[in-house]
């Protein structure tokens, strides 16, 4: 019987008792379905966007739907008196008018010159139309008869009464103007219209609100609304922008104002739920890298597709497991080396049958004090394992509802509410979304923008408030911002778009956060002409071009991303670009992670850049910037790849078990043919030369230089490179390149290769060892100068030189071959080194090698061989003062690398450094390097 009743005897039995009250709340999804869908005033609660999905609850739909519709009679100044009082009196007088053929009234006009405040005028179907403008004086609700497109109003309407209400009309222009309806001072509440061909003008201290409306080929403008309201509404086939909002929001409040602000409030997006969102409370790209039986679930369009099953990370965590091997290999090795010292008390010589053993008893001292084997005794492979750890922990992708309780600038743009607000619209097939000028304010939720020429576009000091909304194949950018335009950008998905999925531009500074930004036909994000902005917690990927793309001046705070697949580089930065960029993970990129050239300047700080393609860093023709404390890891390329014309400052970073070099360095001519020109992308602007011009902000300038050391050569400092795929560090440069305090251990081929190096480069205070070549190599007509290093236990010669220059003062110890080998026509000042070489010579001299052999330490193996050189050029090498060391007990030994300790030098008691991520500091262990300071600043030498 309840499922045949009409509202009001609804209403009235669910007042009888609970359990009949109970009873008429069951049947939402039968009689409430039923009358929330019969009422020609409302559509479906999910339309446009999603009509096929019924909502979670239709009673509480119809509920809205009622309530909203009645929002134009609420402007009664003696409500706060006696609210029963108005409501009686409101009812009393109300009539209903009738327009049409074979009615009392055959125009509007005429029935609105008889209209008294709050009748109720009706349409019957048909056209109606008007030859003049119509004057909107009363208050009046006008309402269209039948279903909608029945009846049809061909009028311009300027309204000069406090409220009104049109619903069901169809609203086409005149023929003397495209002005629709206009108003300045009121509030005008549209439902279920139609505005084809049109325009809607609302001035403050005016106001409106529209619902379930389609607006074809029409356009509403907004001049300095305080507060206006458009839900479900339908744009399509737009000449220009759909909704315009122009000027800053009225302090002059319409009487409407505050309820709509109840309305927005009660109305608002629901906020998704967590465990739908595999971004916002599970692993991200960088929770489970490691984690051997987790999988971290990242959505790509409509799938979601497991990282841990790719092959770049299956081969990631097979390295890891290999590093883990390593690391206790070396903690075994200690362990042998200490029983071994301590059970041997003997006086006895070394002079036992097999090699083997007596090379296994000839330890020496550099092994407990030099930096190879501090990693040993810091057990380096579980250090490693424990920073990517705190990688994985530290920078997985944070939710919005995160991002919202630590920042309170976003968290307040979210729960603004002034100006337009936009929610659960669709936009399509038109040329322009919604465009913000001249400080207006916008907020947008819940929207879908498709097949546009741009979605939203905010410039000149405006703000715009995105929210939860889809925009994707547009025809140029899905977001433009320029013009010092701010506000929040957080939860969309922005995809297929043409151009960049995100623009900004000319000082434009907004919050992008936790959107998906994926599967754009050019850069996910642009950030060009003096643009700023904080870009955060997004997932940016599958984009043709570069996921971040920085140029001409452009100068974002880049954080706490996941920047990966994309078929470009992750992120370029290029034409004197700038940015901070930290905290992201930067994965299977086709090209480079990172791509640096032309003048661009970055900030590259605690990044994990991984599993690429192609190399990790690029640093190409005439990039800068300073790359630091990023984990360089498993990349098909090098770890680093720069030009010699380039002048990064690479420091502190960890660079392992990439394919081919640790750090490649490379001059104009070579190698460059290889790489992409831009691997940014050919992405073209129209703005360029603005972007070019634009005026720098100096205090963003000054904030900027003082985060730098000032550089006048390219530096390579405080690495650790390892277990790379060719040589740890390959220079074939036309530049001066300084390698200082570096960790290079366990390549695949030698630890340092100068195969090129017409300008001097300085190797000094290095730990080269255990690779699987030689540790040193120098090419003919190289310049080096290798001072302070520690040459240990590589598989070949310790160094190996064709070039001229400067070997002074360093460890070269217990190298499978030489210890030193000058070859051809090398030219090299070898002075106060100590060289020992088990197996062969410490120092080898052929061919025309020539130079000055003083004052070195060489320690005999038990072959007894120290210097080989060669008849033939004994005019040209001078060899005098150096000291050969045969040792025949085992107390002996102890001594000889303990004055001066073991290369390269460390400093007792040196303060430790600190890496922030994510707002903790992780401690690492460090040393202070003693020599090679530059700028009277001090070396900090990273064991990690």
């Amino acid at each position: 019987v309840l499922s045949y009743l009409r509202l009001p005897d609804l209403g009235r039995c669910s007042l009888v008792c609970r359990a009949w009250h109970e009873l008429v709340l069951s049947l939402d999804r039968t009689r409430w379905r039923q009358l929330c869908l019969g009422c020609l005033e409302h559509r479906h609660p999910n339309w446009p966007n999603q009509p096929g999905v019924e909502p979670e609850s239709w009673r509480e739909a119809f509920k809205q739907h009622y309530l909203a519709s009645r929002t134009w009679s609420r402007n009664v100044q003696d409500l706060e008196s006696s609210r029963c009082f108005y409501q009686l009196r409101r009812r009393k007088g109300r009539r209903l008018l009738r327009v049409g053929v074979g009615c009392e009234f055959g125009s509007l006009r005429a029935a609105l010159a008889t209209a008294s405040p709050h009748d109720r005028i009706v349409l019957l179907p048909g056209v109606h139309e008007e030859r003049s403008e119509v004057l909107l004086k009363v208050p009046v609700e006008v309402v269209g008869q039948g279903r909608l497109g029945d009846v049809v109003l061909l009028a311009s309407i300027d309204q000069h009464c406090p409220t009104a209400r049109l619903c069901n009309v169809v609203f086409m222009p005149a023929r003397f103007t495209p002005v629709l309806y206009k108003t300045t001072s009121g509030y005008v509440q549209f439902d279920n219209c139609n505005f084809e061909n049109g325009q809607l003008h609302i001035h403050a201290p005016g106001t409106c609100q529209v619902r379930f409306c389609t607006f074809s080929q029409s356009s509403i403008r907004f001049h300095s609304v305080a507060l206006c309201l458009l839900e479900n509404c339908e744009f399509t086939g737009s000449e220009n922008a759909s909704i315009t909002v122009e000027g800053c929001p009225s302090s002059d409040q319409n009487w409407a104002c505050k309820h709509l602000a109840v309305l927005a409030k009660s109305c608002s997006a629901p906020t998704p739920d967590p465990s739908l969102c595999p971004t916002a409370e599970q692993e991200g790209w960088g929770q489970s890298l490691l984690g051997m039986g987790r999988t971290c679930k990242v959505v790509i369009g409509e799938e979601q597709s497991s990282f841990l099953s790719s092959p770049g990370t299956q081969a990631l965590l097979g390295l890891a497991r290999e590093d883990t091997e390593f690391g206790e290999n070396l903690l075994a090795a200690k362990e042998e080396d200490c029983q071994t010292l301590d059970s041997n008390s003997c006086d006895s010589e070394l002079g036992t049958e097999d090699e083997e053993d007596g090379q296994a008893a000839y330890k020496l001292p550099y092994q407990a004090q030099s930096l190879s084997h501090v990693l040993a005794n810091v057990t380096f492979s579980r250090l490693q394992s424990n920073r990517l750890h705190a990688l994985q922990r530290d920078l997985k992708l944070k939710s919005l509802q995160w991002e919202l309780q630590q920042d309170k600038e976003a968290q307040s743009l979210a729960s603004s509410l002034q100006g337009c607000i936009v929610r659960q619209c669709l936009f399509r097939n038109g040329k322009g979304g919604i465009f913000i000028y001249a400080q207006g304010q916008a907020k947008l939720e819940g929207s879908i923008f498709r097949d546009l020429t741009y979605a939203v576009r905010c410039i000149q000091n405006s703000k715009v408030v995105m929210l939860r909304n889809d925009i994707h194949h547009c025809k140029a950018s899905g977001i433009f911002l320029r013009l010092s335009a701010g506000g929040l950008i957080a939860d969309n998905n922005i995809h297929s778009n043409c151009e960049a999925g995100v623009d900004i531009r000319k000082g434009a500074n907004p919050l992008v956060l936790c959107n998906k930004i994926h599967s754009g036909l050019r850069s996910g994000i642009v950030v060009f002409g003096s643009g700023k902005g904080i870009i955060r917690s997004n997932q940016i990927y599958g984009n043709k071009e570069a996921g971040v793309y920085i140029l001409y001046n452009g100068n974002p705070a880049v954080r706490g991303n996941h920047i990966f697949q994309g078929l470009a580089a992750g992120i370029a930065v290029n034409e004197n670009g700038r940015g901070q960029i930290t905290e992201n993970i930067i994965c299977e990129n086709q090209w480079g992670g990172v791509d640096i050239r032309h003048g661009g300047n970055p900030v590259l700080r605690n990044n994990m850049i991984s599993c690429g393609y192609s190399d990790g860093v690029v640093v190409g023709e005439r990039g800068k910037g300073l790359i630091e404390g990023n984990t360089i890891y498993g990349n098909k390329g090098c770890g680093v790849w720069m030009m010699s014309s380039s002048l990064p400052h690479l420091i502190n970073n960890q660079i392992s078990h990439n394919s081919i070099y640790g750090v490649a360095v490379f001059c104009h001519k070579d190698g460059i043919s290889h790489y992409p020109h831009r691997q940014g992308g050919s992405e073209t602007f129209q703005e360029e030369s603005e972007g070019a011009s634009w005026e720098n902000d100096p205090d963003s300038e000054d904030e900027h230089l003082a985060t730098r050391r000032l550089i006048s050569v390219a530096l390579v400092e405080l690495n650790t490179i390892s277990h790379n795929g060719a040589d740890g560090l390959h220079v074939k440069s036309s530049e001066a390149l300084n390698i200082i305090a570096n960790i290079i251990h366990t390549n695949c081929h030698s630890g340092v290769a100068v195969l090129q190096s017409s300008q001097l480069t300085c190797i000094t205070n290095n730990s080269i060892s255990c690779n699987s070549k030689g540790g040193v190599q120098v090419e003919a007509e190289c310049r080096v100068e290798l001072r302070g290093n520690g040459i240990y236990k590589n598989s070949s010669h310790g160094i190996v030189s064709k070039g001229e220059g400067i070997i002074t003062e360093n460890d070269i110890i217990s190298n499978h071959k030489c210890g030193l080998q000058l070859l051809q026509a090398a030219d090299m000042k070898v002075t106060k080194n100590r060289i020992q070489s088990f197996r062969d010579y410490g120092i080898a001299l052929f061919d025309e090698a020539k130079g000055l052999v003083q004052e070195n330490l060489i320690f005999q193996g038990r072959s007894k061989k120290s210097i080989l050189q060669p008849i033939s050029n004994a005019e040209d090498c001078v060899i005098h003062d150096n000291i050969l060391l045969t040792f025949k007990k085992r107390f002996d030994m102890e001594g000889m690398l303990i004055n001066p300790p073991a290369r390269p030098h460390i400093k007792e008691g040196a303060p430790q450094s600190c890496m922030a991520v994510d707002g903790q500091k992780v401690s690492n262990i460090t040393t202070r390097v003693d020599g090679g300071c530059h700028n009277h600043r001090s070396i900090f030498c990273n064991v990690l």
